[in-house]
This record gives structure tokens, sequence and C-alpha cells, in this order.
């Protein structure tokens, strides 16, 4: 059937009450539920599935086999009016699945320009930021927050309650049970710091100026020897420093996490 440059094919199930924009493909025994609302030139793939309360914005792909709202696989749900918002041009490939909130947060939430690789699993009450890519089955646990840009590594489990910062990156197969500081790589079990992301923030057009000064924060954090209260303090000391807001961002997060952050 197709209506108003939307093509749903006669297999598929969109059930009464959802929304679909302009130019949106529906794939062969796909279902969309009666409360999905999908944005223009969306296409769902053959079995992707929209259950419960799920806003995707423009132009996403949803693969083959994913599940985008399910219920959260967490014993105190007990059937909240909770939803997924995604925002627009995201790619969720093959059997991947991203669960809804639950009443602690009602929502999980995903950016805009987001790659999800095959068999990628997004927990409840989750936050993930804009282009940010999560290789194959990567997992994250119950209210992660993966901030912008940031790329986590396929088979990688992360926590519950963790969070990944701003153009980090994390290695395969890191079990990541501390918070993961911005601009910085992070591998290995138990997962360590092993430098700055540079390659991340060349491709993000950092000036050769903005990578100089972050480098000299990161020695000061994670190779000078003093502790991370002292590290931090040194480095509000310092002026050349303590005025750059890419540093601002490290020394913020770092000063704000609550599980730890990943050290060398």
């Amino acid at each position: 059937m197709k209506e108003n440059g939307t093509l749903i094919h006669r297999t598929a199930i969109v059930e009464q009450g959802a929304v679909l924009g302009t130019g949106v493909s529906v794939g062969p025994y796909a279902i969309v539920g009666p409360r999905a609302v999908v944005g223009d030139n969306c296409v769902l793939e053959p079995r992707a599935v929209l259950d419960g309360r799920v806003t995707l914005g423009k132009e996403c792909r949803i693969g083959v086999g994913a599940v985008v709202g399910g219920p959260p696989q967490d014993l105190k749900y007990s059937g909240e009016d909770t939803e997924v918002i995604m925002g627009d041009r995201c790619t969720v490939r093959e059997y991947a699945t991203i669960n809804r909130g639950t009443s602690e947060r009602i929502r999980t939430e995903i950016g805009s320009g987001v790659f999800i690789m095959a068999y990628v699993h997004i927990a409840h009450d989750c936050l993930v930021g804009d282009e940010v890519i999560l290789a194959n089955c990567a997992t994250l646990a119950g209210h992660v927050t993966v901030q912008d840009q940031a790329i986590v590594g396929g088979l990688t489990p992360v926590h519950q309650f963790a969070k990944v910062g701003r153009l980090s990156i994390v290695g395969g197969s890191t079990r990541i049970t501390k918070d993961v500081p911005p601009f910085c790589k992070i591998a290995g079990n138990p997962a360590r710091v092993s430098g700055l992301n540079t390659v991340g923030l060349s491709r993000r057009n950092y000036s050769p100026e903005e990578v100089s000064r972050l480098k000299k924060a990161y020695r000061i954090i994670f190779r000078s020897g003093i502790n991370t209260s002292q590290a931090l303090e040194k480095i509000s000391a310092d002026p050349s420093l303590s005025s750059d807001s890419n540093i601002r961002v490290l020394t913020e997060f770092i000063a704000g996490s609550e599980r730890g952050i990943c050290k060398n």
C-alpha cells in the first residue's frame, strides 16, 4: 500500500493510532505499534518492531529484526507509561534492542546521527548523545549515559549508571564499571586509560593548540603521579588550561563522577 509517498508492505502490521510521516517505508512483516510516531523518510526493514510509545525523528533506519521500545528488563517495572525517543538520521542495525524507560527516568533517549550496530542492546533509561557509535554486541545496562561523539567497541558491557564521556573511544571487549573520561582512549580488563583520542579529535577538526592543551591536562591527571583532586587543583591554577572550554568539559566530568573514573 502506498499513500502520500509512504510505502507499507502488504504483510506489515501498522496498528491504528500509529503516526507515519511522508516517505516512510515499512518492510515485510514489520510491526508498528499504536503509539509509535515515525518521522519523514524513515525505513523500517523486514521484521522490525516499534513497540509501545516510540518516537523516531526523520530519516532513521531500523534494521531487520530490531526491536525499539520493548519493555524494560527490570523487575521493578510494573507497566508505567514510558517511552523511547530517537533523533534524526539514526541507524539501528540487525537485531538490536532498545528498551523504553522505567518510572525512574520515564524515557530512553537516543540523539541524532547515532549508529547502532547489529545486536547492540540499550537498556532502560539510557541517554545516548549525538553522533555516537555503538559497535556490534555492545551492551548498555540501565541508566547509562553515553555523551556526544563517543565510540563504544564491540562486545563491550557498560555497567548500570556508568557514563562514557564525550569523544572518548572504548576498545572492544572492555568491561566498563567506572566512568570513561571525555576525549580519552580506554581498553583492557580492568579498563585503563591508554591516551587521548587524538584520531577522533583530528577528525572533529580540533586545532593543534586545543589538542596540545588537552595533552597537557591529560598528563597532569593521568601521568603525573598525583591524585585526582590534586590534579584538578593544578589545572584550575593554570590560566592557560582552566580557560579552555574543552578542558572544562574534562575536569567537570571528572569532578562530577559518582562512580569514579577509569585511570591508568
